[in-house]
């Protein structure tokens, strides 16, 4: 299903498309500039504010760009300061846009470390059991333009309480594609999407500070091997035996271990960056002694670090997070195996943070 808006957003133009454009319009390439300096680094909210542009080419950029192909429609912060935003697309479709805050000493929470969790896709089609971003399915991708403006959106609201947001392109710390949908299944917007973010005339934004998570197309892990950029690679494991992982993600039967880990392998000696294993603990589905087992010897061969995280209660999945005597067990016997791991306590539950459950709950109610 392919969406088409009646004007293209200006926030998926990289400054090649939109120099080119001006060119066949018979405009100084140089306006290109201009045009995304007034985006990124200004905030300008319309095409009015773009005062060094003459008032014909503003125009004409109005009856053929859309200068905000996204509208926040709701945002909720949660008592551990995390924020959702649920965005709204011209096709009234809905995503979400996650910021993730990380407490630090003396700089209180606004001005703490920031990680933006981001969508790409309207639904998903891979069908992993635990999460509510497909319980509806999946129903189309995301444009570039829709992608760049969720951290447009996150922008604005740091300008308005931030004082780093005053001295800084973007305000926060890190970026992860790990909110709706399956970031590899559509590829060819999320990447020209994170150059865009990436590049010096956007929001300058480090690629080694953006992570892409996936559930695992192997092929698409492959072709990002190939990409010259050093974007950081999380892979959501959540099962350590095919057997296992199967109950949990259906695409472990079109891709199962035998071919995902040695394409993990290959994606991290090329680009010579230690690789994320995403996984969810489920009671007495992958929360056990053998599964810990399994685990360890993946994340040592791969030399990854594992991120644990407690599952995460969804309406309507019957699904149970482990006791914190099991989550801590498991947590230690990889510790005990010399595995790099985290284990992530549940942030955001009270307004609904897991991928897709505030757009859930937003449907539900309508």
């Amino acid at each position: 299903m392919k969406y088409v808006p009646e004007k293209q957003p200006i926030y998926g133009q990289s400054l090649d498309s939109l120099q080119n454009r001006f060119a066949e319009i018979g405009e100084p390439r140089f306006r290109a500039k201009q045009v995304l300096d007034w985006l990124y680094k200004k905030r300008a909210r319309s095409w009015e504010e773009m005062s060094n542009l003459p008032q014909p080419l503003r125009n004409r950029l109005k009856q053929e760009f859309e200068i905000a192909p996204t509208k926040r429609i709701l945002a909720k912060e949660s008592s551990d300061e995390t924020e959702k935003l649920l965005l709204e697309m011209g096709d009234r479709s809905l995503v979400e846009t996650v910021v993730i805050r990380a407490p630090q000493i003396g700089v209180g929470q606004k001005n703490s470390r920031k990680t933006i969790c981001i969508s790409t896709q309207v639904g998903c089609a891979y069908g992993c059991r635990f999460c509510a971003s497909g319980l509806a399915g999946w129903k189309r991708d995301l444009s570039v333009g829709e992608i760049v403006s969720q951290l447009i959106h996150v922008c604005h609201l740091e300008d308005e309480t931030t004082q780093r947001a005053r001295e800084e392109i973007a305000s926060f710390d890190n970026i992860v594609v790990m909110g709706m949908g399956e970031p590899m299944a559509n590829y060819e917007n999320l990447l020209p999407a994170l150059r865009i973010l990436n590049a010096p005339w956007g929001l300058n934004f480090g690629a080694r500070r953006i992570t892409i998570s996936t559930s695992g197309i192997v092929p698409k892990i492959l072709k990002l091997t190939n990409e010259p950029e050093q974007f950081r690679l999380a892979v959501s494991l959540h099962g350590a035996t095919n057997d296992v992982r199967e109950q949990i993600m259906p695409i472990n039967k079109r891709y199962p271990l035998e071919e995902l880990i040695p394409a993990i392998e290959r994606y991290a000696s090329t680009k010579g960056r230690m690789v994320t294993l995403e996984f969810i603990l489920i009671e007495k589905i992958n929360d056990t002694f053998e599964q810990a087992e399994a685990l360890s010897k993946i994340a040592l061969k791969l030399n990854a670090h594992v991120n644990l995280i407690p599952y995460n209660t969804v309406p309507g999945l019957d699904w149970k997070r482990p006791s914190l005597t099991r989550q801590d067990s498991f947590y230690e016997r990889l510790k005990r195996k010399g595995v790099s791991t985290t284990i992530r306590r549940e942030k955001g539950h009270d307004i609904a943070a897991a991928c897709g459950q505030l757009k859930l709950k937003s449907k539900q109610s309508s």
